[in-house]
């Protein structure tokens, strides 16, 4: 499966959840998270309302990103929380269900460490983009001051349209529509946010936005050869995630030495890379013949052929 290609059935989203959740890998981890953020606080809630107390309002401030600067000033954290806060279930389950789906397209080719980057660094993006919005536009001087933004739509949308930009032509089955392009998918999912600036969730749809932009632009720079996943690489972001883990019982130890010296996400990055130059090589070839490569694409691919023996 290259990049030009590949489907992914969206008809059947609960058929393979329980090998899904087995494999422990990042996008689990991160789908794990907001659940268990979404349960706590619908506890707390339910446990302030018996007591008629308004420390649930207060919760949720102290978590939700304002678009007042003077509020974020005072809690800059927000800026991460605010990304993993939903209140309501359909809010969760449909984000959850989103990167559920484009979430394992987008590790299909592209690392963990760059899932986890896009889903942070999108709703980074998405806060900034939403809090400038309502101190610039005039539309919403009167209504910044006491509002706020919460839930993962932006960091979901970062990874919906970064990977809808790297694999355009990549397929989704959809019910009662059969395979649709998820370029096509992530293109109507803007407008759809552009269109509803008017609504009441205007902060949402503008924190959709803002994702949107960091996913096309971390793909863009991503294949001119920038990662912007790397600024994570001295934080060990599987200690994040490590109370998900079960320790692993071994009855003997095994000495192994790996012979790589990059990580196993920049191995699967350039991997990945020279998969796609091997593809442009067998499509000149099959156009121009053998003769037309240059000296370089025949290095390239007689090195490929030998590490498949």
């Amino acid at each position: 499966m290259n990049q030009y290609g590949g489907q992914f059935n969206m008809q059947n989203p609960f058929a393979d959840l329980k090998s899904f959740f087995k494999s422990k890998n990042i996008l689990v981890k991160l789908i794990i998270i907001n659940v268990i953020v979404w349960l706590s606080i619908r506890v707390l809630i339910v446990l302030f309302d018996l007591f008629n107390s308004s420390l649930a309002d207060t919760l949720l401030q102290w978590l939700a990103v304002p678009a007042a600067l003077e509020k974020l000033i005072t809690r800059p954290w927000t800026l991460f929380t605010y990304m993993f806060l939903h209140l309501d279930f359909w809010h969760i389950l449909f984000n959850m269900l989103w990167l559920y789906w484009f979430g394992r397209i987008f590790l299909e080719y592209l690392s963990e460490r760059q899932l986890l980057s896009t889903y942070i660094l999108g709703g980074l993006a998405g806060a900034l983009f939403y809090i400038l919005s309502f101190n610039i536009f005039p539309k919403f001087q009167d209504a910044y001051v006491m509002s706020i933004a919460l839930g993962a739509s932006a960091s979901v949308m970062a990874i919906v349209v970064a990977i809808s930009y790297y694999v355009p032509n990549y397929s989704i089955n959809l019910l009662f529509l059969g395979p649709v392009r998820i370029i096509y998918i992530a293109f109507f999912s803007i407008v759809i946010d552009i269109l509803m600036i008017r609504s009441a969730n205007s902060g949402g749809h503008l924190a959709h936005l803002g994702g949107a932009i960091w996913g096309f632009y971390y793909i863009y720079m991503l294949k001119k050869g920038t990662d912007f996943s790397k600024l994570f690489a001295a934080f060990s972001w599987k200690y994040l995630t490590q109370p998900f883990m079960r320790p692993k019982k071994t009855t003997f130890k095994n000495v192994y030495t790996n012979p790589r010296t990059t990580t196993d996400e920049d191995y699967n990055l350039q991997k990945n890379q020279d998969q796609e130059k091997v593809d442009a090589i067998l499509d000149k070839i099959s156009k121009s013949g053998y003769e037309s490569l240059t000296k370089q694409e025949k290095e390239l691919l007689f090195r490929t052929s030998n590490k498949n023996k």
